[in-house]
């Protein structure tokens, strides 16, 4: 068994984990004892981390929707739809017709960019994030 340290993906706390790794393949997660934020704990988040890495079920590609089924599409051309639609609802309907929510799975530092991008690109002020709840 082999220990890769990394940051638990879970929130923005930031928390030092390592995942153990057997044949290349990800089987289980431990706390850092000497990493400054958690300290040799972790929530049961960050116990059960590594449990998505080898899902069937994830995602690992784009998908866009083509004759009403998702279908995987290149990362341009998911990025050039979303772009397209973004704009035609804002031309539309305004800016405040737009809303986004960021996330605890983001660092501080992408949560910001999304505010700006908001506030900014979009033209709003409806941002949301699930820890105001």
């Amino acid at each position: 068994m082999r220990d890769v340290m990394t940051i638990c993906c879970y929130c923005g706390c930031g928390c030092g984990l390592y995942l153990r790794v057997v044949n290349g393949r990800v089987v289980g997660s431990a706390p850092s004892r000497n990493h400054p934020v958690s300290k040799n704990n972790l929530c049961v988040k960050g116990w059960h981390a590594h449990e998505h890495i080898h899902s069937p079920q994830r995602l690992t590609s784009p998908l866009v929707r083509k004759d009403g089924r998702l279908v995987p599409a290149s990362w341009d051309e998911a990025l050039d739809r979303t772009a397209t639609a973004l704009k035609r609802i804002k031309d539309r309907y305004g800016p405040d017709a737009i809303g986004l929510l960021a996330s605890a799975k983001c660092t501080n530092e992408e949560n910001y960019l999304l505010q700006k991008f908001a506030r900014a690109v979009i033209g709003t002020n409806n941002i949301d994030h699930c820890a105001r709840l």
